[in-house]
């Protein structure tokens, strides 16, 4: 196979360096299937590990982008056929894996998920791995008892992928879904997309009390520190508090009364090292009653191959509102 394009991400002089390069299968992180990729994305994480902001990959140099879809080109595992459209994410791509912005990536066969019938490739995409973590903390809550009957649900960073997805998800399944937002000008788009209700982080009176007046019967948490904590307050008896994100802080401090009083659960949700049959299934339902109504509004945006490099400053900004599809 010929040489090929590839956003490379090295490290030297302790800094980090990013670029385009030309290189072959041979030069891939192994593994027994290779796809051509027609798309990726970016996530908060992507922005992340190409500018050096934040240490992701365990391993230099790899290939950004921890999402991917294509179409098998060869593969040694009996119950994948070449042809067959395919999505990764998480599973260590642009960690210890050369990820998805490449016009070719070569990953395990336990990673590689058919993509869903009825879904094409840029759908895909435009639900990525933020959808699927939202769909991941979904499932995982309606385990632990979540129903809609329950009562709302608050989402926060509620304008970023995961939020715009999981709100677009939740009111599909006939939640209430709450979203709570920093930014002033985002309500005509949040409740286009499913937020019964908006609340602006700055109105929000976060209190100082282990427990406060029960508001929600759940919540999805971008965030972290102070809104989390927030939340473990909250919450009303036997909800359940999906963490996922640290976009405001990695810390998180409260009393162990919400836990012991009103039975609040809080959910762990790790997108990357999810166990494939549990993968499956989520994807699964992602096909069907999970499936976003509202993708071309969350994932309306587009941008060819050349222009990633300019696109991540954005997302470290907190200024990207919704999903950019990446057009390998």
């Amino acid at each position: 196979m010929d040489k090929f394009r590839a956003y490379r991400i090295d490290e030297a002089g302790g800094k980090i360096v990013a670029g385009f390069e030309q290189i072959s299968v041979d030069d891939l992180t192994d593994g027994n299937v290779v796809i051509k990729v027609s798309h990726s994305t970016i996530n908060y994480k992507d922005a992340l590990a190409a500018t050096g902001a934040g240490k992701i990959l365990r391993r230099y140099p790899l290939n950004g982008g921890i999402d991917l879809a294509g179409t098998v080109v060869s593969c040694d595992d009996a119950g994948l056929q070449v042809g067959t459209a395919v999505l990764v994410n998480g599973c260590g791509l642009s960690e210890t894996v050369d990820g998805g912005y490449a016009e070719y990536a070569r990953v395990d066969s336990n990673s590689v998920v058919p993509i869903p019938d009825g879904m094409s490739a840029v759908e895909a995409m435009q639900i990525g791995t933020a959808g699927y973590t939202a769909a991941l903390a979904i499932h995982r809550m309606e385990q632990n008892g979540q129903s809609p009957e329950g009562g709302p649900v608050a989402v926060t960073g509620a304008t970023g992928g995961v939020g715009s997805v999981a709100i677009d998800m939740l009111d599909g399944r006939g939640y209430e879904a709450v979203a709570v937002t920093g930014k002033t000008t985002a309500e005509d788009y949040l409740k286009s997309i499913g937020a019964r209700r908006v609340l602006l982080r700055d109105e929000i009176d976060l209190g100082k009390r282990p427990m406060e007046k029960a508001e929600w019967a759940g919540a999805i948490d971008n965030l972290g520190g102070d809104d989390l904590t927030w939340l473990t307050r909250t919450t009303d008896y036997g909800g359940n508090i999906a963490s996922i994100g640290l976009a405001a802080s990695h810390k998180l401090e409260t009393t162990v009364l919400p836990f012991i009083l009103r039975a609040v659960c809080l959910l762990g949700i790790n997108s990357v090292d999810t166990p494939r049959d549990l993968r499956l299934a989520v994807w699964s339902r992602i096909g069907d009653d999970l499936k976003p109504r509202h993708l071309d509004t969350i994932g309306s945006r587009t941008i060819g191959f050349d222009e990633l490099p300019g696109a991540f400053q954005a997302y470290l900004d907190g200024t990207v509102t919704g999903r950019v599809v990446v057009e390998i």
